[in-house]
């Protein structure tokens, strides 16, 4: 079609870099989808329990995003000019490094699943016994005082997970980045500070390296209150103030493309996916609970405009701050690291399944797990339990056991450890769950949603729409705009957005039979934890 043949219309656009593929989205203002395109980039598995991405294939892909997505428009019809912002929405906690000079990556991004960093766990904490956090009035805050100061301050605890870890682990292990600290040309950020980074720089001028609370308040280095970097942790974690991104809100115009397809659109939204997918199944206000079943799962529980300390193994962190002036909004979470993933290892590292199909159809056709349970601590236990020697555990196992009841124990897994998350909100936040707004992967089985209404007692609402994430950060970007009129300060102004049928789960599953599956995974959690404590290394 020519080019003077294409509607002119009014859309917003998200790109959603996510664990394994990238993918970019137009939706209109109900949040239909006029076009999208998506790719896939390779992961690298060096050693056990690592998982890295190639930072320069994170960019070529996309750019492949943008591109494609641009065609899809317009074959459908639609000028690429009808895009009026685009909003970022990011794997969380994945860590690149790469130079100020050259703009160029120094070594592959360590991915937030990884484990290699349990030695660098253990050196924080012998620190924060020995030598404290010091804050500002010549305090010192040591051992168990520490960590709490460190849970208020941050929401956070000592762990894997968080990207000051992952960077220490960097510095420690590629000269590359130790050199480029020592000679102050270290530029530091997660996904989103990477591609923004890259959008918006020119042959001559380095791009824009910001990044927004939600993404920064998973890095120990955020002092969640203020929304600013804290000098008490920057000085105990050992990293200079100059390698951080600038902070800026969730939802604003930073900048705008400097070259190819989408040259001169502004980028005006930025979120970690978590906190994006909150956003887009609309949780705007307090009490609203959502869970992303992805490569891992994880629950949000908006808790308003304060910060709550988590007293049963969750995290505090930020939701979304809707504009440079406005309030940040917050949330309880509970993060846990396998979910689809399991399936994944099914096919490529067992071989029970063929695809997803095969392990739906296995799964149906047995009446139950017969007994087994699956501790999917591939990498150790994230929330609720956090022990990062946890292994994963296949425990139950009979001669009766085939694979239909292994890959009905996988889809149990997820929500089992769906409801200790959900159980540890409850207790934080005296707040009983009536229902559980759902996305990702998972939840197109209509069967692992009964399996999580019925094993977890509570309502699973699913929308028609399920590219939740991705539309968390286009309601963003329109939002910093005033596109369509959205304002996330005002949710009556997103009243029309993705308002297409849901499907309520409702539990079927006695109360009895609830419970008594429920023992069985406790103990099973319990058999999992601690068994590779005594072989980690420093």
């Amino acid at each position: 079609m020519s080019s003077s043949a294409l509607k002119e219309g009014e859309f917003v656009g998200a790109l959603d870099c996510g664990t394994t593929s990238t993918r970019f989205i137009i939706f209109d203002s109900v949040a239909n989808v006029i076009a999208e395109y998506q790719a896939e980039f390779p992961q690298y598995y060096p050693h056990p329990g690592w998982h890295e991405h190639n930072p320069q294939e994170l960019i070529d892909v996309v750019i492949e995003c943008l591109d494609g997505a641009a065609k899809a428009l317009e074959q459908a019809g639609w000028s690429k000019s009808s895009i009026k912002s685009i909003g970022i929405t990011n794997q969380r906690e994945t860590t690149v490094a790469w130079s100020k000079s050259t703009g160029k990556a120094l070594c592959n991004a360590i991915v937030w699943d990884d484990a290699r960093t349990k030695g660098t766990v253990k050196h924080y904490n012998r620190l924060m016994d020995e030598n404290g956090l010091v804050l500002p009035d010549g305090t010192i805050k040591k051992g168990r005082e520490g960590r709490r100061y460190l849970m208020e301050l941050t929401g956070l605890q000592i762990s894997t997970y968080f990207s000051a870890i992952k960077l220490h682990w960097m510095q420690e292990h590629h000269p590359e980045v130790k050199k480029a600290i020592k000679d102050d040309d270290l530029a530091f950020g997660t996904v989103d500070s990477w591609i923004i980074y890259n959008l918006t720089k020119t042959s001559t001028k380095p791009g824009l390296h910001i990044t927004d609370p939600t993404n920064a308040s998973r890095s120990l280095l955020l002092d969640l209150h203020k929304l600013e970097w804290n000098d008490t942790l920057l000085d105990f974690f050992g990293f200079k103030r100059s390698i951080l991104p600038e902070l800026k809100s969730s939802s604003e115009v930073y900048g705008e493309i400097t070259e190819g397809t989408f040259k001169g659109v502004k980028i005006a939204g930025i979120a970690g996916d978590q906190q994006a997918a909150l956003i887009g199944n609309k949780c705007l206000t307090k009490g609203e609970g959502k869970n992303t079943y992805g490569t891992g799962a994880f629950v949000l529980f908006h808790t308003g405009n304060e910060v709550v300390v988590s007293k049963n193994g969750l995290i505090g962190t930020v939701a979304y701050q809707a504009g440079p002036k406005a309030k940040p909004a917050y949330a309880l979470e509970g993060s846990i690291a396998v979910a689809g993933s399991a399936i994944k290892w099914l096919r490529d590292g067992a071989q029970i399944i063929n695809d997803v199909k095969h392990f739906n159809t296995l799964a149906e056709g047995v009446e139950d797990s017969a007994g087994l349970y699956f501790v999917t601590a591939f990498g150790g236990l994230l929330a609720p339990y956090w022990d990062p020697s946890a292994c994963g555990m296949l425990i139950g196992v009979t001669s009766y056991t085939t694979p239909g009841h292994i890959a009905r124990a996988t889809m149990e897994a997820a929500c089992f450890h769906t409801r200790a998350v959900v159980e540890a909100m409850k207790h934080d936040s005296n707040t009983e769950l009536k229902h559980l707004k759902v996305d990702g992967g998972m939840t197109n089985s209509d069967m692992t949603m009964q399996l999580q209404a019925d094993l977890g007692g509570f309502d699973v609402v699913r929308p028609e729409m399920r590219e939740s994430t991705a539309l968390g950060a286009a309601l963003l970007a329109g939002s910093a705009i005033k596109l369509f009129g959205w304002d996330l300060n005002d949710p009556k102004t997103l009243e029309h957005v993705n308002t297409k049928g849901n499907r309520i789960f409702k539990p079927s599953l006695s109360e009895e039979d609830r419970e008594e599956r429920w023992r069985g995974w406790k103990k099973a959690v319990d058999r999992s934890k601690g068994w590779t404590e005594d072989y980690e290394s420093d």
